[in-house]
Parts: structure tokens; sequence; C-alpha cells
């Protein structure tokens, strides 16, 4: 088959899309991703896949859309796809229309994590889910990560095809795994970054933006005697709320600005990972957040929101602990708990590690899709 993978940002491409386009390659199948052009594209055709660029803008500039639109119908016709699987939610909303108006015959959407949620109003979750509903009415097939994701697709009649499946998530543990305590390159790490033997480490990684939680952690912080690393950036395509006055704040306090380290885009999270001793994501919203299945697998005890995905993954007392969102009161006792107790970090982390293997292993997420969309060689 010809197979087109289709998302916003080539950042996603690459990060979270490049192992199924080699399992569908090994498979026999020739795959061409789409997306917006950037660094990553070049690092996806660096591994021998052809990458073509389409001008997608996650905005709700509808002209741009419909422009966008015409562009993919062109491209689909031109190439002939037996399938088009799309990813995030504008991209896949219009890559479906388009797929079907230039009769693609199979139209796959995988569900990052719907855009509507729980703790939005009413009229702008509802608005988002006509979207979705529409859209499905072009969907083939329906892949979520969570279970959760799945069952309300289902209650909503997200899918006008009979298949609607929850795939999981997951992460490589070849390249994520717990470090000892012998571990030089973690001492080394931390060295660098400014922490010393005796300090305990969180670190967070996601999207400078205010829907991460960041607000709350940074206002979290002025209780936890611990550091914070913060891994990520602000995607010039965002139209989410900054988080720069949050940021200004920290700048004019010294115990936080001291404590508190901006680490911007890193290659090397496993690295980090290792080096850290606590990870916490207290998103407003998620799917089913490769993050916290990296820290998981990491051996590292994960203090995370109480929402559609992460409690999938974070079993509260067990591997972790759940906290209400944008409750910034709940995280500072989550986090200092795990600060001021080594041994609840060590017993947490290690049943964390034991849960990510059992379900979060990135070679069965990508197995199960090829065998759901009959691809098997």
């Amino acid at each position: 088959m010809k197979i087109c993978q289709l998302c916003s940002v080539d950042f996603t491409l690459y990060h979270f899309l490049l192992p199924l386009m080699r399992a569908m390659r090994e498979a026999g199948h020739e795959v061409v991703g789409v997306c917006g052009e950037g660094p990553f594209a070049e690092r996806v055709r660096a591994a021998g896949f052809r990458v073509e660029a389409v001008g997608f803008r996650r905005n709700y500039d509808v002209l741009h859309h419909v422009r966008v639109y015409g562009e993919l119908v062109r491209l689909f016709q031109r190439e002939r796809f037996d399938m088009v699987h799309v990813h995030s939610p504008i991209a896949a909303l219009i890559g479906r229309l388009a797929a079907a108006r230039a009769g693609v015959p199979k139209k796959v959407y995988t569900a990052h994590g719907f855009y509507f949620h729980e703790h939005q109003p009413w009229g702008l979750r509802h608005a988002f889910i006509g979207l979705e509903w529409i859209g499905g009415r072009f969907t083939d097939v329906l892949f979520t990560q969570s279970t959760e994701d799945a069952e309300t697709a289902r209650d909503l009649r997200l899918c006008r095809g009979p298949v609607i499946e929850a795939i999981g998530n997951g992460v490589d543990p070849v390249r994520f795994w717990p470090a000892d305590a012998a571990d030089a390159a973690r001492h080394r790490l931390r060295a660098e970054l400014g922490a010393g033997s005796d300090d305990v480490v969180i670190l967070m990684i996601g999207r400078l933006v205010a829907e991460k939680g960041y607000p709350e952690l940074f206002a979290a912080m002025k209780g936890v005697n611990a550091r914070l690393w913060v891994v990520g950036n602000r995607l010039k395509s965002d139209h989410a709320a900054s988080v720069d006055d949050a940021i200004a704040g920290i700048e004019a306090d010294p115990d936080l600005s001291r404590r508190i380290s901006f680490l911007g885009y890193r290659s090397d999270v496993d690295a980090l990972l290792r080096a850290a001793d606590i990870f916490t994501l207290p998103s407003h919203r998620e799917g089913m957040p490769r993050s916290i299945i990296e820290a998981m697998m990491s051996g590292l005890p994960v203090v995370a929101t109480d929402i559609r995905g992460s409690r999938e993954e974070v079993v509260d007392g067990e591997t972790g602990f759940l906290v209400p969102v944008r409750d910034a009161g709940r995280l500072t006792v989550a986090l200092q708990r795990l600060v001021t107790d080594g041994r609840l970090r060590s017993r947490l982390g290690a049943a964390g590690r034991q849960r990510a293997l059992a379900q979060f292993d990135e070679e069965k997420v990508v197995a199960r899709q090829i065998v759901h969309l009959g691809l098997e060689s």
C-alpha cells in the first residue's frame, strides 16, 4: 500500500510518528510524510522517507485552512494514496475532508487527545465535539491513545467506520531506563546543571504554555525544597496562552530564579530523566502523555493532574500522585512529600518502571496499529 502520515508540524512527525512509519515500511508499504516544513522534517528525510511540506497553521484562520484543503486535495489526487493516516486536531480534520474529496479509499485518524475536555466552558466544549463529529463522518478507523477517549468516541459516535480502538502510547525501554547510584553520567549532568549531590531535582517536560500547568507549578515551587528543571519551549505555531508573566515572576524572585532552570529544547531527555529524582506534569488537558511514560520507564515517581490519559498512566499512591487541576496547594503537598522521603521515591519509581514495561512498550503499541490496519507483512 501507499500510505500518507499527516500532521501539522514536523516536530510531531519526527518525535511521535517515525517509529510507526518505520514499522509500516518494514511491513512492505510505501510511506510518505506530510507536515509543515521545518528542521525535523529533514531528520525524517534522513531516515529515508519522503516528506511533502504543507503550510498548516494551528489557528482559526478559516481562509488559510480552505487553501490548505485545496492543496491537500491536489496532493492526494496526484499521489493516489491507498490510506491517509491523520494526526493533530486541525490537520486531522482538514486532512480527512481532503482525502474524502480526493477519493482516498481508507481514512484513519489517531486522536492523541481530543481538544475538548471536562474543564472547558460548555459552549466551547460542544463546539469542538461538533467538529470531531463532522470529521468522524469521513473516518474509517479511529484510534485513541487512552481508553477513556475511546469510550467517549463510541458514546459520541465520532467515527463513521466500525473500528474505534484504544492503542495506548509507549516509549522505547532500551532508551529509557533507570540510573543507579554509581551512574557517572548522572552525576556529571547534574553538576553541569548546577545540582549538588544532596539536591532533589524535579523535572518537567512540556511546551511553555499555561495549559501545561506551569503557573501552578511555579507557585507550588515556593513551598517545595527542591530544584526544578523545565524542558521545552513555545512553538511558533502555538496559540495557547503564554507563561511569560509567570516566568517574569520567577526572574524577580532570587530564591526561585536560583532553583528553577529553563533548559529549552533538549535532545537528551533520557539522560535528564536519569539525572532527576521526580517527574511532574500538572497539565490542564492531555491525550496520553508520552513524557509521563518516559519518566516511569526511567524509574521516577510522577506527580500529575487527575485528567484523562494521565490518570490511566499514574496509579495514585502506587507509582506517584494525582492532584486536582489548577491546585497549586495540593501540588505543593505531593511534591514536597516526595522530596522529603527518598524511600518513597524509590518505591513508587520502581513500581512505575514495572507498570511501564508491562503496558507502555512502544514496540507493542506500534504492532497493535499494524494489526488493526491489516498491514502485516
